[in-house]
């Protein structure tokens, strides 16, 4: 069977692969102006869909950061708060050094060396309340002050603040006020105020020395587990900026195209298209109707 082929065909035919190609052309224009691989999901649903997951990622990486950021300013407060604790307390162990050689002092020099040893307790006390916008950060998760007047902890024992800073990985950027500084009457501030005591009332304060020292040896225990911490974080952020990289990476890989390519694919383009027309228009010569008309 001869099927017949009318000018309507033809003209149908030319019109759908001039319109398949003006489709080409708008689409590689429209990648050469946008830089984008595809406009809409449905252009690509593959690549759309890795899209959206490097994209997630590159949010969680970027709440990351800065919660790393926001962690080295915590461990950082807190490292300075004890390097400032235990300088204030080795001037102490000085003082109290200094006191304990009764036989070269009298009372006036032993009351300045207590009023001293007091203005070292209160920068002591105001070290132990430091806060980071508005937090303490030797009080855990509790709210206010991380030592009440008595000197008592008012932190909860145990509470901790932590941030996370990878997948699966959370660092803890706060200190125990009671683990640094003690708390009520076992206090580095009820010891220095003892001390005051025994220097006013001529009591010998030699025995005082040692438990400064013990005071001083868990300040700086808790100050290395602080520099431990912080070091974490510090990978932690070295490994945020790598992921940072490849991400972009990633994501440039499936959303951006190549301009080069891309401009040479138009060009390309341009050139059948601008064929197609003239083939087009030399193939449908007027019909006998025409002429009628």
């Amino acid at each position: 069977m001869i099927s017949r082929v009318t000018s309507q065909t033809l003209a149908q035919s030319a019109l759908r692969n001039l319109q398949s190609g003006l489709n080409d052309l708008s689409r590689l224009q429209n990648q050469a102006t946008s830089q984008r691989a595809f406009a809409a999901p449905s252009d690509d649903p593959a690549a759309a869909s890795a899209a959206l997951d490097l994209h997630a990622a590159q949010h969680r990486n970027a709440q990351y950061a800065r919660n790393i950021g926001d962690g080295l300013t915590w461990v950082t407060t807190v490292d300075n708060a004890i390097s400032a604790s235990t300088s204030l307390l080795g001037r102490a162990r000085d003082l109290t050094l200094r006191g304990a050689n009764s036989g070269a002092l009298d009372a006036n020099a032993r009351e300045a060396i207590a009023l001293e040893l007091e203005t070292i307790a209160d920068e002591l006390f105001a070290q132990a309340n430091t806060t980071l916008l508005g937090r303490s950060v030797f009080a855990g998760t509790t709210e206010g002050s991380a030592f009440a007047d008595d000197f008592t902890f008012a932190g909860v024992p145990g509470s901790e603040v932590r941030r996370r800073v990878a997948d699966g990985e959370t660092v803890r950027v706060d200190a125990s006020g009671a683990e640094v500084f003690g708390s009520g009457d076992g206090s580095v501030f009820a010891l220095i105020g003892s001390i005051v005591a025994d220097l006013r009332g001529g009591a010998d304060v030699r025995g005082r020395i040692d438990q400064i020292d013990d005071r001083m040896n868990a300040m700086l225990g808790v100050q290395g587990t602080v520099g431990a911490r912080q070091n974490q974080i510090m990978r932690a952020k070295d490994a945020a900026a790598d992921a940072t990289v490849s991400l972009e990476a990633q994501r440039a890989a499936v959303e951006d195209i190549d301009t080069v390519e891309v401009l040479v694919a138009l060009k390309s383009q341009e050139l059948v298209y601008q064929s197609a027309l003239a083939v087009t228009a030399r193939v449908m010569q007027p019909t006998l109707m025409d002429f009628l008309r």
